[in-house]
């Protein structure tokens, strides 16, 4: 007897392996299933249509077949999501812990996450309330806390600054995304220019004075600017860690 999708899923975490074998063909298909090609037609479809456009009737349309033959291989959508978070993060390329450049690594990592996500518009949305078990996804996790650790923060400290790390890349990510998309269709009424956005707080009635005068300020950065302050603030904010700053990416 085959084993059940849950016997996979469970396989996988424990192995890191995949146990999922080809179906075989059916009516001249041109692959077989396997959780392999339905990962791959999934990002496929993130990439093209975005991640709301994820479902799996809309990935077992791609290869041409029932969402039934999908179930046969992965539990649920819930299951592919952590499929596709867990794939992006075995491409985290992460450091040996340094005492002395810890900030400079976390940044890193935590950039590389960010990266990753934003190849796939919106797919950070699938890591949002969901324990790390997927063994790709407790590596990234492990390698922060361990980076952390490394700085000289308290466990219980590392542990909730790993998390909010996380959570901060995974909102970051989906925002960016939502952006580009409005920019993409051109929504202009929702995504204006920095120009356009400071002549509007410049417009303000004076029971605004401080949007008013920092209009510049708070409308200041390009690319990733925000990102790194943000994460940089985040680690010196950190009690206990050893000193020196995180390097941008």
């Amino acid at each position: 007897m085959s084993p059940s999708p849950q016997q996979r899923r469970a396989a996988r975490h424990q192995l890191g392996t995949d146990p999922d074998a080809p179906a075989g063909r059916r009516g001249g298909r041109k692959q077989p299933i396997t959780v392999d090609a339905i990962i791959a037609t999934a990002f496929g479809i993130v990439e093209k249509e975005g991640y709301e456009a994820l479902t799996m009737r809309r990935v077992a349309t791609a290869l041409e077949t029932g969402p039934s033959s999908l179930y046969a291989h992965v539990v649920n959508k819930e299951d592919l999501d952590e499929l596709l978070i867990g794939r992006l993060c075995a491409e985290i390329d992460l450091p040996e812990p340094d005492p002395a450049h810890w900030r400079a690594q976390l940044l890193d990592v935590c950039a590389q996450l960010r990266d990753q996500y934003l190849r796939y518009p919106g797919i950070s949305r699938a890591a949002f309330a969901s324990a790390p078990s997927n063994l790709d996804t407790l590596r990234v996790s492990e390698g922060v806390l361990g980076i952390l650790l490394a700085g000289g923060v308290a466990p219980q400290t590392a542990a909730w600054a790993a998390d909010s790390l996380m959570l901060y890349v995974n909102a970051y990510s989906l925002e960016v995304s939502l952006v580009r998309g409005r920019v993409g269709r051109g929504d202009d009424t929702w995504v204006v220019s920095r120009d356009e956005l400071m002549r509007r707080f410049e417009k303000l009635p004076d029971t605004f004075p401080h949007t008013k005068r920092y209009a510049a300020e708070l409308t200041a950065g390009t690319g990733h600017d925000r990102f790194d302050f943000t994460v940089g603030l985040m680690l010196d904010g950190l009690p206990g860690a050893r000193k020196g700053r995180a390097h941008s990416s």
